[in-house]
């Protein structure tokens, strides 16, 4: 065990009892712990650890001198990292002189514990020979990496200064990373704090590059490998060597366009294309060495209470599924449960420029719900280069990390847990994908386009093609209604004809590996020549590929590999019915060509357009609201306030002049569908358009709940296709796309998979925005993603230590309103302040309008709930006992 030092803050004052007592217990640690009985390093001002010295030598020089103050770990006298204090923080009293305290430095106590977290198992032995001189066995490359770091917290800012080199860097790189800070700027600051702020001789480095490389220590880094300009293959492992690729023949290198050479001027090659991929597993074992996560990656069995509800992951049927198949995994709750998402983005704020980058996200599932969708838990896996997105030969690119993923589930990797301060064997597994559709469709290998372009539905898809609007369209829902449903009998409801099909079932994983097994080894590539054209006339299904995933052995076993993504659905079938209802022209899906298909169809003859000499005349639908209705909508919309955070400005969206709503976002639409919609067409439509819109914005309020429980989605899973089929008798059938029929399959994918929050790309989408602002570089988006993200990554692990600044974790709300405060007697309803924005106006409540924040309070308030239920049971007792 090693001394308490807090004695070493007292070398200002090196007369002190204390002081005097801690040297001489120092000096019998190092001697002890070395096993060395003449000469040990000598840590005072002067030597710094450099110089060999006796016991007398050292003695005098403590005593003289002073010993480094941040020389808490003494690694060089036979310290082991985590090793435990001898002695309580109390034994020694530091009081002295005339009552002055001495002053603790805690950032420095902040970096120490980062860097003991990073180093758990280095020791700092060192042998000596009969000679004079020490001889030092050579470190491997992690002590190396910590010695480095160590010297630089050991060293002083600058002369008698209390914070060392090492802690100042990492808060201003911490300040620039949460400030977003360009590069150039930090060196203009640097450079500032050098020549005005600070003594001379300070130790801060002069730029950032400089300033990277001293804390390069801390992060982890990542690897590039060269690619197939066409996508055909990666140069890595055996192939590594190749300057053209074995299967297009093209060349490796970029071609300068004057001298047609590979080489440029400085004699070095580019390659056409680099994938830049960032190792898994030091990622995961960090999350174990970390005192501040290691906890938290065990929520999932130590502190998640099981009462059937589903509130993450661990709750659901898929989760618990996979342990029962594979119960030598499960027993260890440590191993990771992860989650993969991907999906192409501009990185060209307001650009023209055709340009797609696809970074591969991994989510680890064993955190808490309230962390394990927070973008500093992120892993980003790899950066797929573009300017054009790999399609199905993203294969291709996943190769290092399938291979990284066995190698973790059959093999896995010693990790060490901070938290039990013991070495275990970490494996980790991948649970499912979260993507948009057409994302899905390269992920999974079956195509989300054309006539089978349901997955889920799989060869048992039921869609019509329009032949008057060139679309296909996704009807036939009345197949998931009861069979002796009267519905199915009606034809001219729906599209002319009987329904007598059953619901199609899905597959398992076994059934998808049997269907795409003639498609293993078919080679993805861009070039037309070398590209194999599968025919899904002839397959009768629509499978491009057999997806890589099911190299993972498990994959097979899994209940749900693939996940349909909730925020696009709901995105796609409120522009539907915005466009349709309001009549917008290009987004309507009622069109002149929409009444020829259902004369075509001989369906909803009162839509169909009437012949007057010369002029068409198209009656009116009863879906497409009057001039009048769309005033009162886009009012409702434009005079709209809700609390903050709740969604964006949407007002700003409305036009009342044209009476038209654009420019709405994903979440706008989210928020329109699922609260605004019902509350804004009751009136205005008839009762039979209102009611299947209403149940379809009750459907998705109730599928995108925290807490979902298997009855409430058994519900909303046999009273979905009830809606749909209500739909379908209104809306034609241009309107029913691929988008509107996916909601069939929801229910159930939440049933397996538990709740939609885990799976959707809500918190994808918006990290993706987030790596927008690493690009300076235009020549080269994605390096600058690259660096910015380790910079990032290693920011935010020294984020998770740093207490006395705002990061990341404890930085104040956005409007922080001061908390909640006393009532002093009133109703507990009205302790949340609130802060007012701008001047205050007063008004006057209407007298509906107080009734109704009356009947707000009695409900809302913990004063008032024993009146409602003496008033409950009173009403009881009445009607039992009239």
């Amino acid at each position: 065990m090693a001394p308490n030092k807090q004695w070493m803050q007292l070398v200002d004052h090196r007369l002190d009892e204390t002081y005097l007592v801690g040297v001489q217990k120092f000096l019998d640690y190092a001697f002890e712990r070395t096993g060395e009985q003449y000469e040990i390093r000598c840590p005072c001002v002067k030597c710094y650890n450099t110089i060999l010295g006796t016991r007398k030598t050292v003695e005098t020089h403590l005593q003289v001198y002073g010993i480094i103050k941040n020389h808490t770990f003494w690694y060089h006298h036979g310290e082991r990292l985590c090793e435990p204090l001898s002695e309580s923080e109390s034994e020694f009293e530091f009081a002295f002189g005339d009552g002055v305290q001495v002053e603790e430095c805690e950032s420095e106590d902040e970096v120490e514990e980062l860097l003991r977290d990073l180093y758990p198992n280095l020791d700092g032995r060192t042998t000596h020979t009969d000679g004079d001189d020490l001889l030092e066995e050579e470190p491997n490359v992690e002590a190396k990496r910590f010695y480095s770091l160590l010297k630089d917290f050991e060293q002083p800012l600058y002369q008698n200064s209390k914070v060392s080199k090492l802690s100042s860097l990492i808060k201003l790189l911490h300040i620039k990373s949460m400030g977003r800070w360009s590069n150039a700027s930090f060196t203009m600051l640097l450079k500032m704090l050098k020549e005005e702020l600070l003594p001379d001789g300070a130790n801060l480095p002069n730029s950032y590059y400089e300033a990277k490389k001293i804390i390069k220590e801390l992060g982890l880094s990542y690897n590039k490998i060269d690619a197939c300009t066409n996508d055909c293959m990666l140069y890595w492992k055996e192939d590594s060597q190749l300057d053209s690729c074995k299967v297009c023949g093209a060349s490796r290198w970029k071609i300068d366009t004057h001298s047609e050479e590979t080489r440029n001027k400085k004699g070095k090659r580019i390659a056409s294309k680099s994938l830049r991929y960032f190792p898994l597993k030091p990622r995961l074992q960090r999350l174990f060495m970390s005192t501040k996560t290691s906890t938290l990656m065990t929520w999932h069995k130590d502190k998640r209470f099981d009462d059937g509800i589903m509130r993450h992951p661990a709750d659901s049927m898929a989760w618990k599924s996979f342990d029962e198949l594979h119960p030598s995994f499960a027993v260890e709750p440590r191993n990771v449960r992860i989650g993969l998402a991907s999906d192409g983005f501009q990185p060209f704020r307001n650009s023209k420029t055709s340009h797609s980058i696809w970074p591969v996200v991994l989510i680890p599932y064993n955190l808490p719900p309230w962390l394990c969708m927070k973008q500093e838990n992120f892993i980003l896996s790899m950066l797929i280069p573009g300017p054009n997105g790999p399609g199905d030969a993203i294969d291709t690119y996943l190769q290092p990390l399938i291979e990284e993923l066995k190698e973790l589930w059959e093999v896995g990797i010693e990790t060490y847990n901070a938290l039990a301060k013991k070495n275990f064997k970490l494996h980790a597994s991948l649970l499912w994908t979260i993507n948009d559709f057409p994302a899905y469709g390269n992920l999974s290998g079956w195509s989300t386009k054309g006539i089978l372009a349901c997955p889920c539905c799989n060869k048992d898809t039921s869609s019509t093609r329009l032949s008057n609007g060139k679309k296909q369209c996704y009807m036939g829902h009345r197949r998931y209604l009861p069979h002796n449903h009267k519905w199915r009998n009606e034809k001219k409801s729906f599209d002319g004809t009987e329904e007598r099909r059953p619901p199609p079932q899905m597959r398992s994983g076994i059934e998808i590996l049997n269907q795409v097994q003639d498609l293993e080894g078919l080679q993805l590539s861009k070039d037309p020549k070398k590209r194999k054209k599968i025919s899904h006339e002839n397959r009768k299904d629509n499978w491009n590929k057999k997806s890589i995933f099911f190299e993972l052995p498990y994959w097979k076993s899994l209940l749900l590999r693939h996940n349909l993504d909730v925020m696009h659905i709901e995105k796609n079938i409120c522009d539907n019915i915005m466009g349709t209802i309001m009549n917008v022209k290009g987004k309507t899906n009622d069109t002149i060509k929409t009444r020829l298909d259902l004369q075509e169809m001989n369906i909803r003859p009162e839509l169909h357009h009437i012949q007057k000499g010369e002029k068409i005349e198209v009656p009116t639908a009863c879906y497409t609201l009057s001039p009048e209705d769309k005033h009162k909508l886009c009012l409702f919309l434009k005079n709209l306030k809700v609390p903050d955070g709740f969604s964006s400005n949407i007002s700003q969206c409305v036009n009342l002049k044209d009476h038209k709503i654009s420019g709405l976002k994903s979440h706008d639409c989210h928020v329109l569908l699922q609260h605004l919609l019902p509350l804004a067409l009751r009136g205005m439509l008839s009762k039979e358009v209102c009611e299947p819109l209403i149940e379809l914005s009750l459907f998705f309020c109730i599928l995108g709940s925290k807490e979902l429980t298997i009855d409430n989605l058994e519900h909303i899973e046999a009273q979905n296709p009830i809606t749909l089929c209500k739909l379908e008798k209104i809306f034609p059938p241009s309107f029913f796309d691929v988008m509107v029929h996916l909601p069939i399959h929801l229910a159930t994918e939440a049933k397996i998979a538990g709740p939609i929050h885990y799976r959707w790309m809500y918190p994808v989408e918006r990290w993706l925005y987030f790596l927008k602002s690493f690009i300076g570089n235009r020549a080269c988006p994605e390096g600058c993603i690259a660096e910015g993200y380790i910079a990032n990554e290693c920011m935010t692990l020294c984020s998770r230590y740093l207490h006395r600044i705002d990061t990341k974790f404890n930085q104040p709300e956005r409007n922080y309103d001061g908390g909640l405060k006393q009532s002093n007697g009133g109703l507990s309803l009205f302790c949340q302040p609130g802060k007012t924005l701008g001047a205050k106006t007063p008004f006057e409540l209407e007298a509906d309008e107080l009734e109704q924040a009356h009947i707000y309070i009695l409900k809302n308030c913990d004063e008032v709930l024993p009146y409602l239920e003496y008033g409950e049971l009173f009403h009881i007792f009445s009607l039992l006992f009239p």
